[in-house]
């Protein structure tokens, strides 16, 4: 196809409005994550999360400004198709200096899907594949520095090193015990590689900004020696007396997996190249899909078209159909899933049983909730897709009759785009991550404990799994009750299994804020006929709940009943709920380590000796 000429004075005004909606976009969005520092130091924990909530909507603010301008200037709707395709070509020549080019091209994307027919929605008019590369971008801005800053010690050096590492992000407040802190570090690195081999690269890379989540600063970095590298981050945080601590040295892949966690929030981090932050978030993680990093670092549209071009390549190099996915089947959503792709898809159902009284604006609702909600860990991040087109050959026949028969409102089976290509496309779809259903990974332990003849070995690893899965049921729930969340339904279908061992909640139709709801104690029975009868003898509100209700319901299995008891029967006491339902009213944000306790410095008073140990 020949290029068209690019002389349309119309389409360059087109390209520079949508540069500039970008622009904007942008300079908005790293103003609010620069303000976290500030947010940070004077401990302002309820401005950081509504700050989080509203960083969110920024992106589609801008897209609808962005697009209602191009219609009120330029009537964009009605220009011919050159034009627009000169508008795409246009664009691009913006975009050779640029340093968010990944981010602008996915804003034009937005604001061009909003305009155009779908039959349009090729490289000729939008970015299917990116047009300009993002290797080697570096800031411009003088405040921004570079994307990291290096530090070469010596072997009688690496105190000084983290010390001067620390300092240069320039918090404005004091530590409990900076020598003391700065101490434990250096010993803890230490531990970790050879400092009596110190090679000619040895150094100490970390990136420029601070990442900030919930109550927490991280400094993100590595240790090179030779062909050694050693990921960290350092958690730091405030004492109750409002000085800083670092908390923990956080060291190796599976730690900052953890942190960086799909379950987590997004970070607050002060960017002027992000496609740098996330090249150098890969050296650290280099399992981790990019897509992954963008949301992490609140670039969740970023996240989103990443992701679509990762299933769009999965999809041309695999051959197996879509499923209804393995598991108890919900009441509310439809899940399917490809074999061979570690994510699943869920829409929602046209209709529910009687007992679910809800709508499909009620349950976008939660998802949004926790879209913009603090997940602790505890709550897997959702994308949420429209108007997505499969190949129809790609579906199991018993998986389109689901469809047709649960969500007829949401599925359309038709060569829409005219290429001869008969698509399945869904109104509207979620994707999370593949985790293992809770319910499927105790059967599994149920299975061994219960077969004859395995070997003493195996049978105590289903223990240890069995008392794993319980103890991180129960510590979920404490969780996402330390971020007012209830969850509902707490059936240990709805909770899964991720691959560090994690169990996080996903079903989130049914849940409310803890200060929403009305914890109470069953009422005693008012007579022998109460007490003998099957039927509830007192009244119940929408919005009560009794605690001590939930063992019959879930805890069945005695050996599941034993393990609970003994390590979470507080959460069958209203007492429990009442009490942290009361905290929350009163402003106090809990503390969530998104880290394994066990990497946390013992701090001593100022003066004592430190400890290496951790």
């Amino acid at each position: 196809m020949l290029l068209p000429s690019l002389n349309s004075p119309l389409a360059a005004d087109m390209a520079r409005a949508m540069i500039d909606g970008f622009n904007r976009h942008y300079r908005l969005f790293r103003t609010e994550s620069a303000r976290a520092k500030h947010r940070f130091e004077t401990r302002d924990w309820h401005g950081q999360q509504r700050a989080q909530r509203e960083r969110i909507e920024f992106y589609d603010l801008r897209v609808r400004e962005c697009s209602m301008r191009l219609e009120r200037e330029f009537k964009a709707a009605e220009q011919p198709m050159e034009v627009w395709q000169q508008v795409k070509l246009l664009y691009i020549g913006l975009l050779v200096d640029h340093r968010q080019p990944e981010l602008a091209e996915t804003f034009f994307n937005s604001v061009t899907t909003k305009i155009l027919h779908r039959s349009y929605f090729h490289n000729d008019f939008i970015f299917v594949r990116p047009a300009i590369s993002t290797e080697y971008i570096e800031p411009v801005d003088p405040i921004s520095g570079t994307t990291y800053r290096a530090y070469y010690p010596r072997r009688d050096t690496t105190l000084a090193e983290v010390r001067r590492m620390v300092q240069d992000f320039g918090l404005r407040v004091p530590f409990e015990d900076f020598d003391r802190d700065t101490a434990l570090v250096d010993a803890a690195l230490r531990q970790r590689f050879d400092v009596l081999h110190l090679r000619a690269n040895f150094q100490i890379q970390v990136l420029s900004s601070l990442f900030y989540r919930n109550k927490g600063a991280y400094v993100v970095g590595k240790v090179i020696n030779g062909f050694q590298e050693l990921p960290f981050a350092l958690p730091v945080l405030h004492n109750p007396q409002g000085q800083l601590v670092i908390d923990a040295l956080l060291h190796g892949e599976d730690d900052l997996l953890i942190l960086f966690s799909f379950a987590r929030a997004y970070f607050m981090v002060d960017m002027e190249v992000p496609s740098a932050y996330v090249q150098f978030l890969r050296s650290l993680m280099p399992r981790k899909p990019r897509a992954e990093f963008y949301n992490a670092l609140g670039l969740a549209k970023q996240g989103k078209t990443l992701f679509y071009r990762d299933l769009l390549q999965h999809q041309r190099h695999s051959s197996d159909r879509f499923r209804i996915a393995p598991g108890i089947k919900g009441m509310v959503m439809l899940v399917f899933d490809l074999p061979s792709f570690p994510f699943v898809f869920k829409v929602i159902k046209d209709y529910y049983p009687p007992q679910k009284d809800t709508s499909r604006e009620q349950i976008r609702g939660k998802y949004l909730l926790v879209k913009q909600h603090d997940r602790v860990g505890r709550m897997a991040d959702t994308l949420e897709f429209s108007e997505v087109a499969f190949p129809f050959d790609r579906f199991e026949p018993e998986l389109v009759a689901e469809l047709q028969k649960f969500a007829p409102s949401q599925v359309e089976i038709s060569d829409r785009d005219g290429d001869g290509q008969t698509e399945l496309i869904l109104k509207h779809v979620y994707i999370e991550r593949r985790m293992i259903p809770l319910n499927i990974y105790l059967q599994e332990a149920f299975d061994i404990l219960q077969s004859a003849g395995v070997p003493d070995t195996a049978v105590r690893r289903a223990n240890e799994q069995l008392e794993r899965a319980v103890v991180e049921y129960g510590n979920a729930i404490k969780d996402l009750v330390a971020a007012n969340i209830f969850p509902g339904d707490m059936l240990w279908k709805n909770f899964g299994i991720t691959r560090h061992g994690k169990v996080v909640f996903y079903d989130y139709d049914e849940i409310e804020y803890i200060t929403d709801c009305n914890f109470r104690r069953v009422p005693a029975p008012r007579n022998e006929d109460d007490e003998l009868s099957g039927e509830i003898w007192y009244s119940v509100g929408p919005r009560d709940v009794f605690p001590e209700t939930f063992g019959p319901f879930l805890l069945g299995n005695p050996l599941v009943r034993e393990l609970f008891m003994k390590h979470h029967a507080d959460l069958l006491d209203a007492a429990f709920w009442q009490a942290h339902q009361e905290h929350i009213r009163q402003g106090h944000v809990f503390d969530v380590f998104p880290y394994d306790p066990q990497r946390r410095f013992r701090h001593q008073p100022s003066g004592a000796p430190p400890e290496t140990s951790i």
